[in-house]
């Protein structure tokens, strides 16, 4: 064991180290989200045309999603999770294709008013929203013309979308949560460690050579040399012209 141990190190030294980069590219348990914990996919109701209530049976936390989630229960007995807008409370009414404009309300773009805020809002007609899904954000609808319904996101870039995609009538609760701060370094890494992502992150200059190119502790110039080696393949025979010889002249 011990010869393993050492063996391995050598190699390592020798070797150099997977980067960061390729060690969460490899798709291993240390970089793969703890989905088991969530509670589940938001997304809007199956698309149908029929008018149906529903009612918000709880309100929930969920770690792999920013913002509190509600539950909402139809009348045809099919539950589904959404973003919790403002306002909202348990046992509140929130209704599917109805032309109500009220806060929780899913909709056609094409039935909303102009200026409205709204969250959720589906890429294609029926694919469950995919849109404005983070706390405290929403978009506006600007206008609507023969191309379809202008929205603003809150990137304050303007798309256009199919008058029968879906939103939800609101703003998403849980506005000012990046405000909070962390006062100290364990209450992030409690934060990453809910969606398993790797905290801290140091720059290639703070590692050592072993572990990233940049790494080493005489300068903080980053790159790497362009010359190729005089005795590299012609793959590898890139670059600047490799000189005669190297070294200090003695």
């Amino acid at each position: 064991m011990a010869l393993e141990s050492i063996s391995l190190r050598f190699w390592q030294k020798v070797m150099g180290k997977n980067l960061i980069q390729q060690a969460r590219g490899k798709g291993s348990p240390r970089y793969k989200a703890p989905s088991f914990n969530y509670a589940g996919e938001i997304a809007h109701k199956q698309l149908d045309n029929k008018v149906e209530s529903g009612i918000i049976k709880e309100i929930i936390h969920c770690p792999g999603h920013s913002a509190p989630l509600m539950k909402v229960q139809y009348e045809d007995g099919q539950e589904t999770l959404l973003p919790a807008p403002e306002g909202v409370r348990v046992n509140d009414k929130v209704h599917n294709n109805n032309v109500e404009v009220i806060i929780g309300n899913t909709l056609p773009l094409k039935d909303i008013p102009e200026g409205t805020s709204i969250y959720n809002i589906e890429h294609v007609p029926g694919d469950g929203g995919k849109f404005v899904r983070a706390s405290g954000t929403f978009a506006k609808i600007v206008g609507k013309t023969s191309k379809g319904i202008e929205v603003k996101l809150p990137s304050k870039k303007m798309k256009i979308f199919s008058e029968s995609c879906r939103a939800i009538i609101g703003t998403i609760a849980g506005g000012g949560r990046t405000e909070k701060p962390m006062l100290k370094a364990g209450n992030a890494v409690h934060k990453w460690a809910a969606r398993n992502k790797l905290y801290p992150i140091i720059g290639g200059n703070s590692q050592n050579a072993v572990d990233h190119p940049f790494g080493k502790g005489r300068s903080a110039k980053k790159g790497r040399p362009t010359v190729a080696p005089r005795n590299s393949p012609p793959g590898a025979n890139v670059g600047k012209m490799h000189p005669r010889r190297t070294g200090y002249r003695r």
